[in-house]
């Protein structure tokens, strides 16, 4: 059985993205990058909204790769190797493969991918995030937390739910980044 994990990079304010969109504030350096390639090296399907997947497909293209560090260019790989299930009621086609739309999250038909996964699956995007927190299905929540104030944008965890953690695991990078990875308490989610 596999484990649903959101992992996100956020602000230490609590953001994934600022009031413009914008997050170049949390872009990894080399050793962030290769922490992330190792967290989704375990990954067997990774779950996306459509603007995350949006933002996730460029990793589909080796035109920009090439001038790119070894452990960007690895990253592009273990990416393209992990199936991808993108829920959107609008996007009309995929552009990458492995990947198959819903047009919408439904809880047990994810509980059941769980079941039936050999591996671990990712969850990314703050609105599928949300509902999966929501309908108690998040095992475990890994944050990157940037040393950055963005003072307002999206939030990376959802409101008006409340989650009970246990620390798993923290660490700090040389750039200033907090790991932080918790397990989701059993039966723990519920709306504030």
């Amino acid at each position: 059985m596999g484990k649903l994990i959101y992992a996100a990079n956020t602000s230490l304010d609590g953001y994934l993205e600022d009031e413009n969109g914008s997050f170049d504030w949390s872009v990894p350096d080399e050793e962030v990058h290769a922490f992330w390639n190792e967290h989704e090296r375990a990954i067997g399907t990774s779950l996306y909204g459509r603007r995350m997947y949006e933002t996730m497909r460029v990793w589909e293209d080796d035109d920009w790769l090439a001038d790119e560090p070894a452990v960007v260019r690895e990253y592009a790989g273990i990416w393209r190797d992990a199936d991808k299930v993108v829920y959107s009621t609008t996007l009309d086609a995929v552009s990458t493969a492995r990947t198959r739309i819903e047009r919408q999250f439904d809880p047990e038909a994810v509980r059941r991918l769980k079941e039936t996964s050999s591996a671990d699956l990712s969850i990314g995007g703050a609105a599928l995030g949300a509902e999966a927190f929501r309908h108690g299905l998040v095992d475990e929540c890994v944050l990157l937390l940037a040393p950055a104030v963005v003072g307002g944008g999206k939030p990376a965890l959802p409101r008006g739910i409340r989650v009970d953690l246990e620390l798993l695991d923290h660490g700090r990078f040389g750039n200033g980044v907090i790991y932080v990875h918790h397990a989701v308490r059993s039966g723990t989610s519920h709306v504030a």
